[in-house]
């Protein structure tokens, strides 16, 4: 897969997704280990041979540097480092050039194979003793021709690294004082880092959160609260106002969700912004085709809260 250009990720609503099906490979007492990871094809520029590295002091340990590629400076991942596993000396090692978040990152792998086509209804929450040997990072694990595939929360692992941001995050206090109404939203979004940002600026703010860790629990949420309301012969929004979701949630996705509360009565009029780490033009296409209201990249604070201003009281 040397300088590999990906392709177009799959279509609008169609709950696949394509994984960079990679490896890490660990030097045990007992032998080689290969772990076998993925990397959402949608977050993946390219897959590099390993580019010169520029070292840097005062950095974590998994850091390696900054590396040009394509005329920019990047920050330099080693994955084998935040695993914390010993590397079997002279593996191939190459980059996945990575961008999300509207930042540029590589991540140092051992070995790059080839792309692989998955469902997201069968990617199934990892066991906790093996979420916990990385870190509580691991997204979800679907069984592949290539074996068990761990698909990793970057987000998180970048957060860890302390190279997450948040943006206007000082505007927060200042519209929070401002006089303005305070909204119920159903915040779906699997990674845990990523939803505690969320749900702390969303509360910093007064609105009320309803959390669910995927989208399909989002869907079972909404369609509860659907039944409520008519048995009650009330409106959805007396329960919930706006719903924000992620793109990538196992079981069932953004675009999928989305697609599923524009086409349900009774649902259809609910604002939903898709608040996602992929920045590129091609997601935000897509998401406007399956009905979003507002396409968000994570994590402004101050553009989450005007949005939220703007379509809460939306009919």
């Amino acid at each position: 897969m040397d300088n590999y250009t990906l392709p177009e990720i799959l279509r609008t609503g169609s709950n696949e997704l394509e994984l960079v099906s990679f490896r890490i490979y660990e030097d045990r007492p007992t032998g080689l280990y290969e772990w076998i990871l993925g990397a959402n094809v949608a977050k993946v520029r390219e897959v590099l041979k390993m580019p010169t590295i520029t070292r840097l002091p005062n950095m974590p340990p998994a850091v390696e540097g900054l590396a040009e590629v394509r005329g920019e400076m990047i920050p330099v991942i080693s994955l084998a480092k935040w695993m914390g596993i010993d590397e079997p000396p002279q593996r191939k090692k190459y980059l996945l050039h990575l961008e999300f978040l509207r930042e540029h990152v590589g991540i140092i792998v051992h070995d790059a194979k080839r792309i692989i086509r998955v469902s997201w209804q069968d990617i199934r929450k990892a066991p906790e003793g093996l979420n916990q040997l990385l870190k509580g990072r691991i997204t979800g694990i679907v069984d592949t021709e290539e074996g068990t595939t761990l698909i990793l929360d970057l987000e998180g692992i970048v957060h860890d690294l302390g190279l997450l941001k948040v943006f206007e995050l000082e505007e927060v206090e200042k519209i929070a004082k401002k006089e303005r109404k305070h909204y119920k939203i159903l915040v779906a979004e699997d990674s845990a880092v990523a939803r505690k940002i969320i749900k702390d600026i969303l509360e910093s703010a007064g609105h009320t959160v309803i959390e669910c860790e995927d989208g399909e629990s989002a869907w079972n949420k909404l369609m509860e609260l659907l039944e409520k309301a008519s048995k009650e012969k009330k409106n959805i929004k007396e329960y919930i106002d706006l719903v924000f979701t992620d793109i990538e949630m196992p079981q069932m996705d953004g675009l999928t969700l989305t697609k599923k509360i524009k086409e349900t009565p009774g649902l259809m009029h609910l604002p939903v912004i898709v608040n996602t780490t992929l920045s590129d033009e091609a997601n935000r296409t897509k998401a406007f085709t399956v009905g979003a209201d507002a396409f968000l990249v994570k994590f402004n604070a101050k553009d989450m809260l005007e949005l939220i201003d703007k379509l809460g009281d939306k009919t």
